[in-house]
């Protein structure tokens, strides 16, 4: 059956294969699509089971209170990596976690001393993110890390198939790719929840202007 094009729904759908992976829980949901964004827009117009939102700055109280009150859903954190790491991850972390936040995520290059750290003192899940089946991935999954989000680029898959063979019970969350061809193939692999990364907002902006123009052209020609 044909998909209609997210950008002319009403609302954005992520890949239909998707709900062929196994999925994860997260507030006693079962999380199989994470839309990847911290643009509440797009993730009030998401048909995502989560939130995955990570951006590249140290974690703000307000950011997160906003993302948790608007999603509606579990949401997955972003806390800390290479610019904040140690005792102020842990800091923010324990912040989040009282917000409400489903989990909070950590880049690979987070120490694995404040992986350790987290999983001591956080009730809820901490997620590592990989980018290869290596040994700072191993040490960060036996310093505590609860979950990993595999962020590998066209590696993607055949990260998770490593991983998945060495760590059968670990819940895996991972990007799917392009197409709905490598999304299936990453489910396949054995990841068990898949982040989606939307259309950018301008190119969303961009498509309803276009077809907004269309109508309004057909409706002065007739």
């Amino acid at each position: 059956m044909h998909e209609p094009n997210p950008i002319f729904a009403a609302d954005l759908a992520v890949p239909a294969v998707i709900r062929e992976a196994p999925g994860v829980f997260l507030q006693g949901r079962r999380i199989r699509s994470l839309v990847f964004s911290t643009d509440l827009a797009v993730i009030c117009h998401c048909n995502a089971d989560a939130v995955l939102a990570v951006y590249p700055f140290t974690c703000q109280p307000a950011i997160t209170q906003a993302l948790v009150a608007a999603s509606q859903r579990p949401v997955l954190n972003g806390v800390g990596g290479s610019i904040t790491h140690g005792e102020r991850c842990v800091e923010v972390a324990l912040h989040s976690e009282m917000q409400g936040v489903a989990a909070v995520v950590v880049n690979t290059s987070i120490p694995v001393e404040t992986v350790s750290a987290l999983t001591e003192r956080l009730n809820v899940p901490v997620v590592v993110t990989v980018c290869a089946d290596d040994a700072q991935a191993a040490r960060q999954i036996a310093a505590g890390a609860n979950m990993v989000n595999v962020a590998a680029g066209a590696a993607t898959a055949a990260v998770v198939e490593a991983l998945r063979a060495r760590y059968p019970e670990l819940p895996i969350i991972a990007t799917g790719g392009p197409t709905e061809a490598s999304v299936a193939a990453t489910i396949a692999a054995g990841a068990d929840a898949i982040s989606w990364t939307p259309p950018d907002i301008r190119e969303l902006e961009r498509a309803v202007m276009e077809k907004a123009r269309r109508l309004a052209a057909e409706q002065g020609a007739s």
